[in-house]
């Protein structure tokens, strides 16, 4: 008998059903003079308001960044036409390379067309290239970081989250002459953490290691110029490579590593996934270097999202609600049950015009489903009073609570 491929991709999408896994997109329609108001078409059309987007500054409705966008588009089309070594290049990825290299106070920087690609095959390159490397992974990274890193074929080693006794005991274990890179993130997704930078850098230094730091929920909030937890803490001279993205804080597409000329060329000469791609289009990037000027040249942007961010969180406290104190922006909600996170989910949207996303496993452990809820430069007190009230309703309401069990 022939292989039976539609029953056996078909019994692994029920098995996906059985374990509340299964993932629905929900269509939603972002307009310029509403946001962060959207239409969701989920059920039917209904106006929400969003509290899962990383749109942290909200400059993808920058009327500047459109502007450019469309009068690139204009003038030059709107396709890239071929990979950066096949006619693809622009004069605006040079610009962009130069103003990222600089925002990281680094000699070199190289654009991918996501943050998951800059991730997945910076690290996959190092892993290959550098002769029986070792990469020490913390157990929070995301699946871009895990995914470049498992490809490799690079040893890799899975220290505790931000324990930097385990990393340095770990450390000790490996020969001198063995290459290490140790790979995290400034700002963890999920939690909501700081990676312990100043410890992170003694240890590399200690141990001759390469230390890469993923920056993309940091990148455009934080520090004087943007430039992420490594520009705020001063240790930017201490981390060989810093990957961030430009979609999220500066609110277009794309990601990029900033670090030395010889480590980002290596990265740009042998990475496969970034050399046979084809280049991002000149109206991204028309828009994205409006962005990026704006957002590290307008501290007043910055101090409105982390207004936002206060108050949110001080309203949740204020509600007794179970948030989980993070350090940063990021601020999870621990609800510890799928079915109860998508049932609160889907009220939420139904009858509260709230749009926030539940966490499940596989993102996140079994047991530790949860919402993140992301404040956004533009929310205003009466949404988050809005959703604080409807969050602490839910949360008291005994018909949700007993699906925790």
């Amino acid at each position: 008998m022939p292989f039976d491929y539609t029953g056996h991709f078909s019994a692994l999408i029920a098995r996906v059903h059985a374990e509340k896994r299964y993932r629905v997109f929900s269509p939603l329609e972002k307009r310029v003079d509403t946001f962060p108001r959207a239409l969701s078409y989920k059920s039917h059309k209904k106006e929400v308001v969003l509290w899962s987007t990383n749109d942290y500054l909200g400059l993808s409705m920058s009327q500047d960044g459109i502007d450019a966008l469309a009068d690139q588009a204009h003038q030059g089309g709107i396709g890239a036409g071929g990979t950066r070594n096949i006619s693809g290049t622009h004069p605006l990825h040079v610009e962009i390379e130069k103003t990222l290299a600089t925002l990281h106070n680094k000699p070199s920087a190289l654009l991918f067309n996501s943050g998951y690609a800059a991730n997945e095959w910076t690290l996959y390159t190092l892993g290959r290239l550098l002769p029986h490397c070792v990469i020490l992974s913390d157990a929070e990274n995301h699946a871009s970081m895990i995914a470049g890193i498992r490809a490799s074929g690079a040893t890799k080693i899975i220290f505790q989250h931000n324990d930097m006794d385990h990393l340095s005991l770990l450390l000790k274990t490996l020969p001198q002459d063995v290459p290490k890179v140790i790979a995290c993130e400034s700002v963890y997704s999920m939690s909501g953490d700081f990676a312990k930078l100043e410890d992170l850098c003694t240890l590399a230094r200690q141990y001759h290691a390469l230390l890469y730091l993923d920056e993309v929920h940091a990148v455009g909030l934080y520090g004087p110029q943007g430039g992420g937890r490594s520009e705020a803490t001063g240790l930017t001279p201490y981390i060989d490579l810093i990957q961030g993205t430009l979609g999220k804080a500066f609110g277009t597409l794309g990601g990029y590593i900033a670090g030395d000329a010889c480590l980002v060329d290596i990265i740009r000469t042998h990475a496969s996934g970034f050399i046979f791609s084809t280049a991002l289009p000149a109206p991204i990037l028309a828009a994205s270097l409006v962005n990026i000027h704006r957002a590290c040249h307008t501290p007043t942007l910055r101090e409105e999202f982390w207004h936002a961010v206060y108050h949110t969180r001080e309203a949740l406290l204020e509600a007794d609600l179970p948030i989980k104190p993070t350090p940063s922006h990021i601020i999870p909600l621990i609800v510890g049950n799928s079915h109860r996170c998508e049932m609160m989910s889907q009220t939420l949207l139904e009858e509260d015009g709230i749009y926030l996303q539940p966490i499940n496993y596989p993102t996140v452990p079994r047991g530790q489903e949860r919402f993140r809820i992301t404040p956004l430069r533009p929310h205003t007190k009466g949404m988050i009073h809005d959703l604080v009230r409807a969050l602490k309703r839910l949360w008291q309401d005994p018909q949700s609570s007993e699906h925790s069990a």
